[in-house]
């Protein structure tokens, strides 16, 4: 296996390949990495990694808390995430490239990267200004039977964003024809429902793109029963995906 060390960015939410992370930069350690980024020469790709947080904070304290109100708020790239920052996170994330890093007036920063492939966390350092990792690239493997799974996967998706719509008494906003490629109609489905993050991150590590598929034909036939079942149900827009607040 190829092993690259990239900057770390845990989030609370889990990034696939091909599909795209704004971010919104805040946090000085965080500022400090896309500050690093930018010496990348804009003709290469200016990557990071991305994992989702297993126990910790996304954005960590920033004045006295609980229970103790005196009590300092902690300081430093693994900030919020215990002695051993390893232990906070999941152990398959993705690289992001960013292709846009725009720094306001303020210092702080706004991203626009994109999920390019997947890796395995092998450790993470801590001495520097923000968290790096070293990185174990993960091979995308088709699997048995994902074309046929793909088209299965594809009329369950398309039954559930209906219900979906149903469920919000509105029709979608989206006409745009999906993808048949099946390692792109795996990662895009995964992205798309709504799902916790636990299982959004077993998708992720999946072994191989027809595991991915047949977890999500599961997944979609079980949350179109309860959407039936539940037709006041509330979500979130299918085409819209969540922005990081750091």
């Amino acid at each position: 296996m190829t092993t690259v060390r990239l900057p770390l960015f845990p989030l609370n939410s889990v990034l696939f390949p091909g599909l795209v992370l704004p971010l919104n930069v805040f946090e000085e350690r965080y500022r400090a990495m896309m500050r690093e980024l930018l010496k990348t020469p804009e003709d290469e790709p200016r990557r990071f990694a991305v994992v989702a947080i297993r126990d910790g904070h996304e954005v960590a304290p920033s004045a006295p808390g609980m229970p103790d109100p005196t009590s300092l708020p902690e300081r430093g790239p693994a900030a919020g995430f215990g002695t051993d920052p390893a232990k906070a996170f999941h152990k398959v994330g993705c690289i992001a490239d960013a292709a846009t890093i725009r720094e306001r007036t303020d210092g702080s920063f706004e991203v626009l990267a994109t999920g390019t492939n997947r890796v395995r966390l092998v450790s993470v350092e801590a001495s520097g200004p923000f968290l790096t990792a070293e990185l174990e690239t993960l091979p995308e493997e088709p699997g048995d039977e994902a074309a046929p799974l793909a088209e299965g996967v594809l009329r369950s998706f398309r039954q559930y964003q209906k219900r979906l719509a149903g469920a919000r008494e509105r029709s979608l906003t989206t006409g745009a024809d999906l993808p048949d490629e099946p390692g792109v109609v795996s990662y895009l489905v995964a992205a798309a429902m709504m799902l916790d993050t636990p299982t959004k991150q077993r998708l992720l590590q999946a072994p191989d793109t027809a595991s991915r598929l047949r977890d999500e034909l599961k997944l979609l036939r079980s949350e179109t029963a309860i959407i039936r079942n539940l037709p006041s149900l509330p979500s979130s827009d299918l085409t819209r995906g969540p922005t990081s607040l750091n």
